[in-house]
């Protein structure tokens, strides 16, 4: 499904006859899965529920904003997906639950992987660089600095939330857990320090951390297993895992009590459209209903992390701007 913009004015989307069609049918499978349709854009968004795809309710008192337009936030939450292009996803009737997303917040219309397979993305997420890499290698570890050593500098804190790994720290793939799906473990920073690694661990450890805003981490990175990120298994049952788990964020303290953002990507698409992936944003201060048309890329997700911290650019990104056009300043 196409969402054109208007050619005066590039932040405001303009659907086609055809697009408000497709938006339409996926509100009718909305309704029939007890989700609630989206609000237009502007509107004040209701609280999210267990079974809802809203976004969260807007706090009392705004977050502020960076010099270059991007909120400060509390808690960045980024879950990452695999293997889907855009347009395999946007518009898709087997992802009723992540088009009610993207219809809540805001959707990067064109952003892009960096490269292929899927170790480079998320090296690239996580540190600015591919390193190099070019494969899904299992040893080939990276001796650069990275987010979480930045997160780390700035007094905050991060987690690594891993579905399907065995125990904290474990090095290695095990049934459906891949470790080229955690770009943490390939850092020397943490992979060798017992106290840092200790902090990448199996995603069961994330209920226990959503029950205060105060025990979940600034930085949650969230990896699905191979089944629920869509690498082995359909769009629907990838929509289904998000359905499930994602409402369980929207409504902890982190959410309803502070300044939070939720960051959904793939991390590649299957080779069939220029590498172009769904980037969707929900939470505090995102623009309702918004398709961005400006350029972007991981190193610009990365560059908009950071600079909502402050935090100094690592490599390659450092030419990258940040998605601030997600954001209403």
């Amino acid at each position: 499904m196409g969402w054109p913009v208007s050619p005066w004015r590039q932040d405001i989307p303009v659907f086609s006859h055809r697009a408000l069609g497709a938006l339409t049918a996926i509100g009718s499978l909305l309704v029939l899965a007890g989700c609630t349709a989206s609000p237009p854009a502007g509107a004040t968004r209701p609280s999210p529920s267990p079974s809802g795809a809203a976004a969260t309710a807007p706090s009392p008192t705004p977050p502020t904003t960076s010099a270059a337009g991007t909120p400060v936030y509390d808690h960045i939450f980024l879950i990452v997906m695999e293997n889907h292009s855009f347009s395999q996803i946007i518009g898709n009737s087997a992802a009723p639950y992540i088009n009610g997303l993207a219809g809540s917040g805001a959707v990067g219309g064109a952003y892009k992987a960096v490269g292929y397979p899927s170790l480079p993305n998320y090296l690239a997420l996580t540190g600015g660089s591919t390193f190099g890499i070019n494969s899904d290698c299992t040893s080939c570890w990276v001796a650069a600095l990275n987010l979480a050593d930045r997160v780390d500098s700035s007094g905050r804190t991060w987690k690594a939330y891993m579905e399907g790994m065995p125990s904290a720290c474990y090095i290695g793939s095990a049934g459906s857990y891949a470790q080229k799906h955690n770009p943490f473990v390939y850092y020397d920073s943490i992979r060798l320090n017992a106290g840092r690694c200790a902090q990448v661990v199996p995603y069961t450890s994330l209920a226990a951390d959503l029950a205060s805003a105060a025990t979940t981490p600034s930085l949650a990175w969230i990896t699905p297993d191979g089944c629920h990120d869509m690498h082995d298994c359909s769009v629907a049952a990838g929509d289904a895992w998000l359905a499930a788990e994602v409402p369980v964020l929207l409504g902890s303290p982190a959410f309803t009590g502070q300044h939070s953002l939720l960051l959904i990507v793939w991390d590649e698409d299957d080779h069939s459209s220029g590498n172009q992936v769904p980037l969707i944003a929900v939470g505090s201060r995102v623009r309702a209903g918004y398709f961005s048309s400006t350029s972007a890329n991981h190193y610009s997700l990365l560059r908009t992390i950071e600079d909502s911290w402050g935090l100094a650019p690592l490599a390659l990104e450092n030419s990258s701007a940040p998605m601030s056009d997600l954001f209403v300043r």
